[in-house]
């Protein structure tokens, strides 16, 4: 019996080995250049065709050509780009879960068949017959199982946890219903925004009600997708996930395919405002961290499972993993794609957009108050207060000149914009929501 014992074991184990390992993102580095004259700490952040993207400790990206870079150097960006491109890169084979569960089956079937080998030599025939039909049936559960991809019944998510995770944020409201979890918000979140962007389309973070059937949601029953959909190639339109203070999150490619991160469109906390003057991230909100405590999600993706910090654990190619309490969980990385590589779980689509700017459903609309604007060469965002409440002042600059925003709304809805140039002279405007 010590010996079949053994050999179960030795079987799981060789299982273990086959599931998929990934990396994590590259930490901070002193960089070297072939001029031998600087050096420079950072996080690399993506390569473009021949320019390199990296972070400095200012949450910076300064962006490099490849030859400026030593030889060892360029064989270390090479490294992680092929990583990158691996994460972005989905096969049919995605049904992991599955697929091992399928295995399961076989290799246990396996090892009882051997057991009744051994059981030969015993008199029992009745034990004999009913050890081989187990073995026999398990063999044949597993190869049916491993073929069709039979679909595995993932944990339902637990609406108590839930609550506990995004009640942390006095902002934020939370109800259900038989099929979805809803976060209500305003759509600003209580940290400081917009400071760092370098280059901005002069959006401005207002309010947006996220709220009754406007609000976020998340599916209590997450089902695994049987082709999960790249975000490199998909939702480049709307949210994949919304963050615990009830701030969406975006896709990491804005919506002509970008890393918006490594173009300089993102404050140092990830995020930005799109053209109705709506704040969401494109990074994951790894700074909600110390709010939600350590080990808890900072997220919920849009198919139902959660969002978590770095890990040292291996990532599948969605940069998630199982865990085992039939769960699934995405987990932050430093570089592009930073989270969710693809859609573990499934998700409708709205059937008014396309690839690559599908949307998922159900998705929270907001509502602008002035027309959209387009990018300002040169302008940097240096400071951004908020003096009073819904009172905003947001400073830029612009070849050393510095530019003044100051706007705010008040509970009629009613809005109003103040704009003061370098020499003190100013233009206003309002706008009204309803």
């Amino acid at each position: 019996m010590k010996k079949v014992l053994f050999l179960i074991i030795i079987l799981f184990a060789s299982f273990q080995v086959t599931a998929h390992e990934g990396g994590h993102g590259s930490p901070t580095k002193v960089w070297h250049f072939s001029n031998g004259e600087m050096t420079l700490k950072a996080e690399f952040i993506e390569k473009l065709d021949d320019r390199v993207y990296l972070m400095n400790d200012k949450h910076k990206v300064i962006a490099f050509n490849f030859s400026e870079f030593t030889n060892k150097e360029q064989a270390y960006i090479l490294s992680r780009t092929n990583w990158i491109n691996d994460k972005n890169t989905t096969t049919s084979e995605h049904g992991v879960f599955s697929i091992n569960y399928s295995k399961v089956l076989i290799y246990l079937g396996v090892a009882i068949l051997l057991l009744a080998f051994f059981m030969l030599k015993q008199k029992n025939k009745s034990k004999l017959w009913a050890a081989s039909l187990t073995g026999l049936a398990f063999v044949v559960i597993g190869c049916k199982s491993n073929a069709s991809g039979v679909e595995i019944i993932m944990a339902k998510n637990n609406i108590s946890y839930l609550e506990s995770i995004f009640g942390v944020f006095d902002k934020v409201s939370t109800r259900s219903d038989d099929k979805y979890f809803y976060i209500e918000s305003d759509g600003i979140p209580d940290h400081e925004m917009m400071t760092g962007i370098n280059n901005w389309q002069q959006q401005v973070p207002i309010n947006h009600d996220y709220s009754g059937s406007n609000a976020w949601a998340i599916p209590l029953q997450p089902e695994l997708a049987k082709n999960p959909l790249s975000t490199k190639e998909n939702f480049m339109k709307g949210a994949i996930a919304i963050a615990a203070n009830g701030i969406p999150i975006f896709n990491p490619l804005n919506n002509r395919g970008e890393d918006a991160n490594a173009i300089g469109e993102l404050d140092k906390w990830g995020g930005h405002c799109g053209r109705a003057d709506d704040y969401h991230y494109h990074l994951p909100p790894s700074h909600l961290q110390s709010r939600v405590g350590k080990g808890k999600p900072i997220a919920y993706a849009l198919d139902g499972f959660p969002v978590y910090g770095e890990t040292n654990e291996p990532l599948d190619e969605s940069l998630g993993r199982f865990t085992t309490d039939s769960t699934y969980q995405y987990h932050a990385i430093r570089e592009y794609p930073y989270l969710i590589a693809s859609m573990k779980g499934k998700v409708e689509i709205n059937p008014r957009t396309q690839a690559p700017e599908n949307e998922i459903m159900p998705q929270a609309k907001t509502k602008g108050v002035r027309p959209d604007l387009r990018p300002l060469r040169g302008a940097e965002i240096i400071d951004f207060k908020n003096p009073a409440p819904n009172q905003y002042i947001l400073k830029y600059e612009v070849e050393s000149a510095i530019y003044t925003i100051n706007y705010g709304w008040n509970s009629d809805g009613n809005y109003k914009y103040e704009f003061i140039n370098p020499d003190g002279t100013s233009t206003s405007a309002t706008y009204s929501r309803n």
